[in-house]
């Protein structure tokens, strides 16, 4: 039986990696306007890196280094948290189009199509 790595290649860690930094992201938007909140963001390759590796990806959490900081301490900057949440949408929905498409496959093949 073949391993999931082998049908899907890397774009099955890609997605949960990619959900995990929506999800920090979305946080990061969230808490705008909280007081000393700050802002975090996976280093999406490095966390690549280490999945594959078979090592935990929390090591690639990095915290956002704002351009210009509030005087309440909170570090999200909402213009760049938008934007990279933006890109990041894009990224996920490009490995789960390659994802449908490659279960659409093998279920033809499975049905000898």
């Amino acid at each position: 039986m073949p391993s999931m790595d082998s049908l899907f290649g890397v774009h099955a860690t890609a997605l949960k990696l990619r959900e995990q930094r929506m999800s920090m992201l979305a946080s990061n938007i969230a808490n705008a306007a909280t007081p000393g909140y700050k802002a975090r963001d996976l280093d999406f390759s490095s966390a690549l890196k280490m999945a594959e590796g078979g090592s935990s990806p929390e090591a690639a959490i990095r915290y956002r280094m704002p351009i210009q900081p509030s005087l309440d301490g909170n570090t999200v900057e909402l213009a760049t948290e938008q934007t990279a949440f933006a890109e990041n949408a894009l990224a996920y929905r490009s490995s789960l189009s390659f994802l449908n498409g490659r279960i659409d496959t093998l279920t033809r093949a499975l049905k000898g199509e």
